[in-house]
């Protein structure tokens, strides 16, 4: 019987190994073991880490193409030769992959980062039920490459969470997904915290000539002259574009409506000629809340001043750092005016208006003197004329106000 010698197969794929491409490596390897007869294709992979198969593909290829037309130069493999990528062998996939995520996504609003609650495993899982055939591994290759990562645990969540959260963010996508669709606007809105005006410490660090700091004061009470600003934001999902009216009294429903109303007069109207509905996106406390009658009998005014029904979706307790606005637009502004003491309402204005982003965003600041009191109340009688009506799923959450009918 004959003996394989493996040592000299080894001895002369070492040698050539820096030489051969995928196409030439295959092929030496069939060369070598062909010479060698019966049982030359298991020892040449031994020795050289191939796959049996892979050697024995060589040996077909070599046998084949002795009646066939060679390879062009510089081709290792013939055209179409080679696995499609699943994109291409799974027609969907991409898409089905990012419905399954965008819903739920959450995102530090302070980065532009964005990442999913969902294991890969349990994604892979979810695409088989839907006739996909993709495992864990090429979902998580999909998610790099789609700009997702995986991010460890981080204090952000505020109070406790509600059982229906995940429902309501469910309710919330499908909701901006049909206004969108139909070409009617949607706004997420919020009000951002409280600025002090002057030359106080500002979080983050800005570029200065060395070891000349911009000097501010030691304290941080509020100055009595130039008082405090509050930005209450509008950010129009479709065109990317966002509203601020910088208030200088105090946050109420009725400066968050007229926040509203003035970027409709001045952006919205303008934009969307033809709608009949206005979806608002709102977290659930601070001067929108659902809860506070003054919001509700402030909506109707403005479905009355607009013509519009007022749809409007709050995000549950706890879940207001993951509306758009926050991650699209005020993340955009406190990266801008990081480090930036903010000496005037003139400064803070000019600073909000500045960001750009490579996607275009465009932010339009106002400043709001208009002066708003607190503990407003409103009586039976005039909540009881809201044209309110609450939607079948959480109906404290999600409702509409449409605009008074008129009497004849």
């Amino acid at each position: 019987m004959r003996v394989i010698d493996e040592v000299a197969i080894a001895e002369r794929f070492e040698a050539m190994r820096g030489l051969l491409n995928e196409r030439s490596r295959r092929r030496w390897a069939a060369a070598e073991a062909r010479s060698h007869g019966r049982g030359g294709i298991a020892a040449v992979a031994r020795v050289t880490g191939l796959s049996q198969a892979t050697v024995s593909r060589g040996v077909a290829e070599l046998e084949r193409e002795r009646d066939e037309q060679p390879l062009d130069a510089g081709r290792v493999r013939r055209p179409g030769a080679g696995q499609r990528s699943i994109i291409e062998r799974e027609p969907g996939l991409s898409e089905a992959l990012d419905g399954l995520i965008d819903p739920v996504t959450r995102g530090d609003p302070e980065s532009p980062l964005r990442w999913t609650s969902k294991s890969a495993a349990k994604l892979a899982q979810a695409l088989t039920g839907m006739g996909f055939q993709v495992v864990d591994r090429t979902v998580l290759r999909l998610l790099k490459a789609t700009g997702y990562s995986l991010q460890a645990n981080k204090k952000t969540r505020e109070g406790a969470q509600h059982p229906d959260r995940d429902a309501q963010f469910q309710h919330i996508a499908q909701m901006v997904s049909e206004a969108l669709g139909a070409g009617e606007p949607v706004i997420s809105v919020d009000t951002r915290k409280r600025e002090l005006v002057g030359d106080f410490k500002a979080v983050g660090r800005e570029f200065q000539p060395k070891g000349r700091p911009v000097e501010v004061r030691g304290h941080d009470f509020k100055d009595k002259q130039l008082g405090h600003a509050i930005p209450y934001g509008v950010y129009d999902l479709a065109a990317d574009e966002g509203w601020v009216s910088v208030g200088i009294t105090s946050d109420t429903a009725s400066f968050a409506v007229n926040s509203i109303l003035d970027w409709w007069q001045q952006l919205g109207k303008r934009r969307y000629p033809s709608a009949t509905t206005l979806t608002i996106t709102a977290h659930s406390g601070g001067s929108n809340s659902p809860r506070t009658r003054l919001w509700r009998a402030e909506l109707q005014r403005l479905a009355d001043q607009t013509g519009l029904s007022i749809r409007v979706a709050h995000f549950p307790p706890g879940t207001s750092k993951w509306s758009k606005i926050e991650h699209r637009m005020f993340s955009m502004v406190s990266l801008n005016w990081r480090g930036r003491p903010l000496e005037s309402l003139e400064a803070i204005i000019e600073l909000i208006s500045s960001p750009t982003t490579s996607t275009g965003l465009k932010v339009y600041a106002q400043l709001d003197d208009r002066t708003y009191e607190q503990g407003i109340e409103v009586s039976d009688e005039t909540l009881a004329t809201v044209q309110i009506t609450r939607h079948a799923f959480h109906g404290d959450w999600n409702y509409t106000v449409i605009p008074t009918p008129i009497k004849l």
